[in-house]
């Protein structure tokens, strides 16, 4: 049998500094306190015959109630999770105010152990961070997407809405 799959979208913008990138704060008492590897790229599972890319703009809208932007999508591929799950991410130019996003929930029992279940946002908030500040706040097992995004858009001839890749993900047009 197969292990757990996820897919997600790291949406990224230039400014006058360099890209930034949107990170995601999981929700739920587990996470509240917490910064440094408390981030994630918005991203959920999929099953089979579920094609990634489908579940990446799927779970980004669940998660962020927004719709994920139209492409192109830079495919910055997978990586396996310290928990066994592979995930499979996909970069994409545009922008959003992290004040419009309505988080999909969930419920678990909590305290653990009291038998009350209660309801709790997916992501608690979302935010802007250059790459060097993302770091240490994402998940370790995604950090490598911040390294994949770097060279795609250093191939790309850098940051931007104009970045030039077909809506499949494949390389750039310009053959970079």
């Amino acid at each position: 049998m197969a292990g757990k799959r996820s897919a997600g979208l790291l949406l990224f913008r230039g400014s006058g500094a360099g890209p930034e990138v949107l990170l995601a704060h999981m929700g739920g008492p587990l996470w509240a306190r917490r910064d440094a590897g408390a981030w994630s790229v918005p991203k959920g599972e999929y099953v089979p015959p579920e094609e990634p890319l489908a579940a990446a703009r799927r779970e980004f809208e669940e998660e962020l109630g927004l719709p994920a932007p139209d492409g192109p999508y830079l495919p910055l591929g997978d990586t396996r999770q310290a928990g066994g799950k592979t995930v499979t991410v996909w970069a994409v130019a545009g922008d959003l105010d992290p004040a419009r996003i309505v988080p999909g929930t969930f419920r678990m029992e909590w305290p653990r152990g009291s038998g009350a279940v209660r309801s709790f946002p997916e992501i608690d908030r979302v935010a802007w961070y250059a790459p060097d500040q993302a770091r240490p706040r994402l998940v370790t097992g995604q950090r490598v997407f911040l390294d994949r995004l770097a060279a795609r858009l250093r191939a790309a001839g850098g940051p931007g809405p104009g970045t030039s890749a077909d809506r499949t993900g494949d390389a750039p047009a310009d053959g970079a």
